[in-house]
Order: structure tokens, then C-alpha cells, then sequence
């Protein structure tokens, strides 16, 4: 289902314009974004995580192409050997790389806001992951569908895909492929009713994300909960579930402080800080 969209019509009056006039401090207060957004937006580091990624994908998607019983999406059912192959593709941070909103809030020392994402978003000024374009025109060449499954809004479809086709992804002009949360009733945050959706038509190949929700339910998953995913799907990971780098948010960071973003920073903080393991020195 396609869905149009007005940019201005539903944010209160934020265009690009006037999100890039909110205030802009000469220096950031102290910000767990900092480091995170510091290294994925400026770090050869990253890129070359993402390069290595992306070409194990490919090395992987030749493997599920010659065995028939492959499958990435634990939604497959039924007789699905068969079927015309897909690789399904988160977008953000997975193919699109965002970090310049991520920046802009450190310096306009605010949060996340739909009312702020949604301009960006429409603004198709989000740049390329390293490696993904390329892995996207290899699965291409090898007759293999893309379906971007995405938790951006069902409004956001028009500058979503602007964005793609204007770095020169390919996006199928056929029938929708890129699929966002509420352009169905069913579709929401949780991705397994997406999933399903494509593996009803297609053999699911390969699933790559930044997320752990792009690839199995784990709404509200406690760390230990995360953790024994791990395990029980230890023959999906780096073959037919591959991971792209995210340090700067994602249910990893939620779990820490319960999934209540509505807590203060300074006692979300703290929750992080009591999660993580400390070296005690010997006296």
C-alpha cells in the first residue's frame, strides 16, 4: 500500500526550516549520545565493520541461494524451497545512515521527538551505510527481491523512499516493498507480522539489521532475556542474520532502564551505569 504525504500538514509547522532554527548551543552538555554518534558518523572503524558485514552478506546470500531449505525468517511456514528469494532490510542505520539528526540533538540538547524525526525524514538527506548499496546491487543481480522493513511511520513512506532512490537504491516500482509500521493495522513496532508478510511470497534469505527486534520478537527483553536469544538462534547469527553496528540507540540501550523513556535522564543514566560489570582493584 502506497501512502502520500503533505510534509507540512502534520508536524505542528516543523519543516527542515525550521528544525535547523531550533537553538544550537556553541557546546554540548555532557551526552550519552556523544561518543556513540562521534564514532558512527567521523570512524574508519565503523566503516569498516559495515564494509565486513556487508561482504560476509554477500559471501552468506550465495550459500542460501544454493540450499533450497535455507531460510532466515523463523515465520517461514509451509512449502517455501520453491518459492523467489528476498533479503529483508531494516533501513535505519542499516541502510541509511542518520547520524546527522543524531548530532543536531546533541546540539540542540533535546531528545527524540517525532515531531523533529519526521522533517529530517522527509528532508531524504540521510546518507549511505558503507557496503549496503553494493550488497543490495549483488542480491539484485542474483534475482533476489529487497523488502526494507522499516519502524518509521506509515507517513513517512514518501521521504523514505526519495531518499533511497536518490542515492540510487534500487526500490521496486511495482508493488510496495517498502513496508513501515501502521500502514497496516497489524504492522506495528514488533516486525514479525512484516516478516511473515514476506515470507508468505518468498523464500526469506537473509535478514539484515541493526536491532535485535529486526530479527525476532523481543519486545520488553530483559538483558538476561537478550542474552539466552543469543543462544537459542546461535545458527541464524553471521549467516543468515547479519548485524550492522548501532552504539548510538536501540532496545540494547531500553532494556538497560525497563523500556520507561519517560524516566529522567539522570535515572535512566544510573540504570545504565548499575547494569554494566566494574573491575574492583585489589587494596
Amino acid at each position: 500500500m502506497k501512502i502520500k504525504f503533505a510534509a507540512r500538514s502534520m508536524f505542528t509547522g516543523f519543516t527542515l526550516a525550521t528544525l535547523m532554527a531550533l537553538p544550537i548551543t556553541a557546546q554540548a552538555e555532557e551526552n550519552d549520545l556523544t561518543n556513540a554518534t562521534l564514532w558512527t558518523q567521523t570512524s574508519v572503524e565503523f566503516k569498516a565493520t559495515a564494509l565486513a558485514a556487508y561482504k560476509l552478506a554477500e559471501i552468506m546470500l550465495d550459500r542460501g541461494l544454493d540450499d533450497k531449505n535455507w531460510t532466515a525468517a523463523i515465520e517461514q511456514e509451509g512449502d517455501y524451497q520453491d518459492k523467489p528469494t528476498a533479503v529483508i532490510l531494516d533501513v535505519d542505520e542499516t541502510v541509511l545512515d542518520n547520524t546527522a539528526y543524531e548530532a543536531w540533538l546533541i546540539k540542540a540538547k533535546t531528545g527524540y521527538s517525532s515531531k523533529t524525526w519526521a522533517p529530517f525524514v522527509m528532508g531524504a538527506t540521510s546518507k549511505p551505510i558503507a557496503g549496503s548499496k553494493e550488497f543490495i546491487d549483488y542480491a539484485r543481480s542474483k534475482g533476489v527481491e529487497i523488502f526494507y522493513v522499516s519502524n518509521r511511520k506509515a507517513p513517512e513512506e514518501e521521504g523514505t523512499v526519495k531518499n533511497l532512490k536518490n542515492l540510487g537504491y534500487y526500490v521496486n516500482e511495482d508493488m510496495d516493498t517498502v513496508l513501515l509500521r501502521g500502514e497496516k493495522e497489524e504492522w506495528g513496532s514488533d516486525k514479525t507480522t512484516r516478516r511473515a508478510h514476506v515470507a508468505k511470497e518468498y523464500r526469506v534469505v537473509m535478514i539484515i539489521g541493526d536491532n535485535l527486534g529486526d530479527f525476532v520478537e523481543a519486545r520488553d527483553a530483559t538483558l538476561a532475556e537478550r542474552d539466552a536469544l543469543i543462544d537459542t538462534y546461535k545458527d541464524y547469527w553471521s549467516s543468515k542474520w547479519i548485524t550492522i553496528a548501532n552504539p548510538m540507540y536501540g532496545s540494547w540501550e531500553a532494556a538497560t532502564f525497563g523500556y520507561d523513556f519517560k524516566l529522567p535522564n539522570e535515572e535512566k543514566r544510573q540504570m545504565k551505569l548499575d547494569s554494566m560489570s566494574y573491575w574492583e582493584p585489589k587494596e
